[in-house]
């Protein structure tokens, strides 16, 4: 018997995002155990050929493989416990082995997977680490580990999750490319174990991962106080150009420039610093959850990052927020240069219609002339035609008085030549004339 649906129709997402609040789980842990961790940069291109290296090895072992669109997979493998995480920029591969490891760190779980797997995995290794679990009471002699896992190194460590383990590491990469965790059990449960060890890993993964805006930061550095420079130098000669356009016109093509670059700049490292900011606050919030306990003599993995770590998170911030003031500079010295450039335009075109009326005058007035002087030369002609009209009357033998006709016409004929040329000009500025 079915069951009526008491909800309207689920979001789409609803499955996913309510179990993403379960994705990625630690795997239970016991001591004696070792762990190895890689953290590996993979380009969106090579994701297919990521999960078929991983299939490879599922087939290998004989065991179910990850699905298309799967972000984890876990399996085991022989004595191995194998798991994958695929986050936005990397993947992550932790293998967990029982056992310890004497002296440490030299039988390593990563030493159980088929010779090759892992150095054919794609991408760029960006973290790797080992990690030995043991039990805090009966092997967990600091200075005697301190030389024998950790080379003489000097070594960072507190107590954790209100003193149920401790844990400590030099923080350096060794001579198989892989840094070194200790963690030492007093009184964990397996699922907590496993946690506190999920942490560490993440500690450093995102650690590296913020770390990768610090070199970008080191190449922009110099480029950001020349750019600084350049700009302070055209500035100072807006400054000076005074109301010459010629000058600010010419600043305007270095001052573009500028701009380009600074957006250049800019759009090449953006990504890279905010994604510094995400990882550097995961990092953050990971040391946190470890509720870490100074032990006598040890500096906590709270204070190392703070010291080591968060001075190189500040320089990709403060070289990320130098970029966007340069940019903002530069903006305001180009807005402020093309008004300038605009108002001497305005002023140009202000005289040049000045000069384009004083002309319209004055051909008005020179129209006018000549269309006295037409008036003129229509009566002279009119005048003439009467003139030789009458004469032609007298040689008939009609009585003309020519000289006194012709003369009083002249008034009339003046008359009359001025309406036609009047009507003629209205005729032309009327609408639709040709």
């Amino acid at each position: 018997m079915s069951l009526a649906r008491l909800l309207p129709p689920d979001l789409a997402e609803r499955a996913a995002l309510a179990a993403e609040v379960h994705a990625r789980p630690s795997e239970p842990l016991t001591a004696p155990a070792r762990a190895s961790h890689v953290a590996v940069l993979v380009d969106p291109d090579e994701r297919a050929q990521e999960l078929a290296h991983l299939r490879k090895l599922c087939r290998h072992y004989q065991i179910a493989q990850p699905a298309e669109g799967d972000q984890q997979w876990s399996g085991t493998l022989g004595h191995l416990r194998l798991t994958w995480e695929r986050h936005g920029e990397f993947s992550a591969y932790t293998l967990l082995a029982a056992g310890r490891s004497t002296p440490p760190f030299v039988q390593t779980a990563v030493a159980l997977l088929p010779e090759g797997w892992l150095a054919g995995v794609p991408g760029f290794t960006v973290q790797a680490c080992h990690a030995e679990i043991l039990h805090a009471d009966e092997e967990f002699d600091l200075p005697a580990l301190q030389q024998a896992a950790f080379a003489g190194n000097a070594v960072i460590g507190s107590a954790l999750g209100d003193g149920v383990a401790l844990a400590c590491s030099d923080f350096r990469l060794h001579a198989d490319g892989f840094g070194r965790f200790l963690l030492a059990d007093r009184g964990m449960d397996p699922l907590l174990a496993g946690r506190m060890l999920q942490r560490l890993f993440e500690i450093e993964s995102y650690r590296m991962m913020a770390l990768l805006a610090f070199p970008v930061a080191r190449r922009l550095a110099p480029r950001i106080q020349a750019i600084e420079k350049s700009l302070a130098g055209l500035t100072d000669d807006i400054a000076r150009s005074g109301d010459d356009s010629r000058s600010d016109e010419a600043l305007l093509q270095p001052l573009t420039r500028l701009a380009a670059e600074v957006e250049s700049g800019l759009s090449a490292s953006q990504f890279r610093f905010g994604a510094c900011r995400a990882y550097a606050e995961l990092v953050r919030t990971r040391i946190d959850e470890l509720r870490e306990q100074r032990l006598a003599g040890l500096q906590t993995i709270g204070e190392f990052m703070a010291r080591r770590f968060t001075p190189a998170v500040a320089t990709a911030a403060t070289v990320s927020q130098r970029l966007h003031d340069l940019s903002e500079r530069v903006s305001q010295a180009s807005h402020l240069l093309s008004t300038r450039v605009d108002i001497a335009r305005e002023q140009q075109n202000h005289a040049l219609l000045a000069s384009m009326d004083r002309r319209a005058r004055q051909q008005l007035r020179l129209q006018q002339t000549v269309e006295g002087l037409s008036v003129a030369a229509i009566v002279y002609y009119l005048a003439g035609v009467v003139g030789y009209m009458l004469k032609g009357g007298e040689a008939l033998g009609l009585p003309f008085n020519t000289p006194l006709i012709v003369g009083a016409s002249v008034p009339m004929l003046a008359l009359l030549a001025m309406l036609a040329v009047r009507r003629a000009r209205r005729h032309a500025h009327e609408p639709g004339s040709d």
